[in-house]
Order: structure tokens, then sequence, then C-alpha cells
């Protein structure tokens, strides 16, 4: 049974930095369905062209939305994308005929407890009550979110078009983003296999104390630069490498070239669950609580007055929760 949708509301800056409308990409983790059954609805809702890239990863083309993936999220199941060439060797050949049966089998039996993953294209804010619908779908035929069990720790991920280079409008977002931080995952009521899990660990103390002074916006270079010196990780809840390594790539290589990061020029923003099957949860809810952010960021007074209360709040003894005292600043 599906509660009341949502309308995706729109952002403070309807266009990107090319002028065009918005886009954002969403990535989102299920289980109980298989990456087959998963990419056939896919075509089935959207039309397109379905092509199989082994027995747990799908990509559907040419669909309504553009392309989609579909895949089981485990290795295990998947074939090596540099596997050795079976024509070369007989023996290589009858290896890999068995390896790819047990990859089969295994991720047949997985699907159960390791989650199928949804790459959908960059959509418009429009088109995401679209794949909310789809989503429903799924969640009638099955699909389970992470309220299911305590061992689905899944998430949601919006990866939202910047609308801007201005180093000012893109460190305003990430400020917006920490100071709301607390109170996001207080009313998105992390599930407790995200906490078990330590979903997406915190900005560090110093690094928070030295981006919230009201006085701190630096050029693109030292953004970028202070950021990858206080987070040489992809483990926050809003990952900044995939737009910095789009900003400046040879900065971001030469300081962790050690680290896969997919350069695009969005914010990486994490959810910690994809609550599929709660009546009133949809895609439009998580988008809406971003749109928060993107408010504040926009109403530079409000957010320099705000960093102000968190850093005074942060110096004291015993601090007020931060979570209730940015209710009190969202409703001002």
């Amino acid at each position: 049974m599906t509660g009341p949708r949502h309308i995706p509301k729109p952002t403070p800056r309807p266009f990107n930095f090319e002028g065009k409308p918005r886009r954002v990409g969403v990535e989102l983790e299920f289980a109980a369905l298989s990456a087959r059954d998963v990419a056939s609805r896919i075509h089935v809702a959207f039309g397109g062209r379905t092509e199989e890239i082994d027995p747990h990863c799908f990509r559907i083309f040419g669909t309504e939305l553009g392309t989609f993936k579909a895949e089981l999220d485990t290795s295990y199941a998947r074939r090596s994308q540099i596997a050795p060439n079976p024509e070369n060797d007989p023996l290589v050949a009858s290896f890999q005929a068995i390896t790819d049966t047990l990859r089969e089998f295994y991720g047949d039996i997985s699907s159960l407890i390791v989650p199928c993953e949804i790459v959908a294209p960059p959509l418009t804010i429009e088109n995401l009550g679209r794949l909310d619908k789809f989503i429903t779908n799924l969640t009638e035929a099955g699909a389970l979110g992470t309220n299911s069990s305590p061992f689905y720790a899944f998430g949601t991920h919006f990866n939202p078009d910047i609308a801007t280079r201005d180093p000012q409008w893109i460190l305003a977002i990430l400020k917006a983003e920490l100071l709301l931080s607390d109170w996001l995952r207080g009313i998105m009521a992390i599930d407790l296999s995200r906490r078990i899990a330590a979903f997406a660990a915190p900005f560090p103390r110093p690094y928070m104390q030295k981006i919230l002074s009201p006085g701190y916006w630096p050029d693109t270079g030292q953004l970028i630069e202070d950021y990858l010196r206080a987070n040489p990780t992809r483990d926050r809840e809003l990952d900044m490498l995939p737009l910095f390594a789009w900003l400046d790539e040879k900065r971001v290589r030469a300081a962790l070239p050690n680290i896969k990061i997919q350069q695009r020029p969005t914010f990486h923003f994490r959810l910690p669950n994809a609550n599929l099957g709660i009546p009133d949860w949809s895609l439009g809810l998580e988008w809406n609580r971003w749109c928060v952010v993107e408010r504040l960021a926009e109403d530079r007074e409000r957010l320099n007055a705000m960093a102000q209360a968190y850093l005074e709040n942060d110096r004291r003894w015993i601090p007020e929760s931060w979570a209730l005292r940015a209710s009190d600043w969202l409703i001002v």
C-alpha cells in the first residue's frame, strides 16, 4: 500500500551552469528483486533497449528518460572486466564457464540480502515524480527497503547539477548542508542498520569550525585545497570530490591518486535510507529536504548568522541540541 506522493519542489536556482534546466541523478538501493527483473520493469515503464552486461548487470538504453543501469551491488556476482581471454586457452575457457555459473547462482540467492541498485539518468525535477511512481511499482512487486530488515543498510543518492561555478555559491551549499546535517539526520530517522554500518563519517570538527567562520569565502583553488586536506575520502554525506575533480582534476588526482573518483559537475548527496514500503516516503520528500539546504544557501545573511550561532554553541561546555536549534532557524 502506498501513501501520498510528495511533489518535488523547484530549487531557488532552476538553471545549471550552462543555462539549461537543472537535473538530478538518482541512485537507489533495495532488495528482493533481481537486476534482470528490475531491468525488465524499467523497459516496460519507460521503453528503450536492454543490454545484458552479465546475468546481474543490465543497461537500458534509449528510454524516455535516458539510460538506466540496474545491477546487483556485489563484486562476487559480477565478472571482472579484466578477466583472461578464454579464446586463448581452453582450460581458461572451462574455468570461466564454471565461475560464471557460480557467480550467477551466487547472485540469484544473494539478491535477498545484497542490494540491487538502480542508477537513473539525470532527470529534470519534474521527472522525479515519474521515477517515484516507478519505485511504487517496484514496492508493489516485492522490493524491500532499509526498514525491512536489520541487515539492510541501503541508501539513496542524489546528484544535482551545480547552478554555477562560483566558489561562493558552492561553498554556501556546503555550509548550509553542514548546518542542517543534524536536523536532516533527525527527521530522516536513520535506520539502526545504517547506524551500525556508520553511515557517512561526519566532517572533522576543526574543518567545520574553519569553513563555518562567517569570514571564510576563499577562491576555488583554496576551497578545494582545504577540503582535500581535511577530507581525503569519499565517506561524507555531502561528497564534494566528484565536483572538485571536475573543477580541478589535476589538483584532486595529485592529492588522492588511489581513490576512484568519477568527476562530474554535481554535488553527491548521500541519504542514509531507502525507505521503500513506508507509506509517507518518496523521492519527492527527500528531494524537498535537499531544497531546504539550497534555500538556506541563498539567504547569505541567515546562513552567516546561523553559522555564528553554531560555532558559539559548539564552544559551550554543554552544547544544546543543534538539531533542535536548527529547526528554530528554519522557521524564523
